[in-house]
């Protein structure tokens, strides 16, 4: 296993999040916010309405700027997100989860949570020097970004549209040289 499951997963739901902005936008709406926390069903305080929506949206740049960046860039970005926060860490249990840390209270916005979150994630990507698993889709027409968790370092599209695409054209570029 590369990254612990709390880390895969906090960068697997900053990449949705990061790609919801992407076209077609895919968190406009509260079924959207709902459809995100049915697939990254984060602990605390949910609110589930308009202003937490916003803010989630409202993050998505800072952070695709934290998971882009070089590993200097990136380590600059996490001790921002920490800089402005209030702290509070602690090692937690819950949901079938085995012990993993909760960096801030269950009680701040979502929002607040997921950019720690992602944060502490980070720590482990730029300790282990792995900020090359983190990049845009390889697709030219995409700039959704792309995450690797692969053993074999394979993954090179943000989604199954773009890998299928990009099969398909090779397909055809090769078939028209026969």
């Amino acid at each position: 296993m590369l990254f612990t499951d709390d880390t895969a997963e906090a960068l697997r739901a900053a990449v949705w999040l990061v790609n919801s902005a992407e076209d077609p936008q895919t968190l406009d709406t509260l079924a959207d916010h709902e459809a995100f926390l049915t697939e990254f069903p984060y602990s605390g305080r949910l609110d589930r309405d308009d202003d937490e929506l916003t803010a989630l949206r409202g993050i998505r740049p800072r952070l695709r700027r934290m998971l882009l960046g070089d590993r200097e860039d990136m380590a600059d970005q996490v001790n921002g997100v920490l800089a402005e926060t209030t702290l509070a860490p602690r090692l937690v249990r819950h949901d079938g989860a085995d012990w993993h840390l909760h960096a801030v209270a269950d009680d701040r916005p979502l929002a607040e949570r997921v950019l720690i979150e992602t944060a502490m994630a980070l720590i482990d990507v730029i300790r282990a020097d792995e900020g090359s698993r983190i990049s845009i889709c390889a697709d030219d027409s995409c700039e959704a970004l792309a995450l690797d968790l692969s053993r074999n370092r394979s993954k090179r599209y943000c989604s199954t549209t773009c890998t299928n695409r990009n099969a398909v054209a090779a397909y055809r570029a090769r078939r028209a040289h026969e």
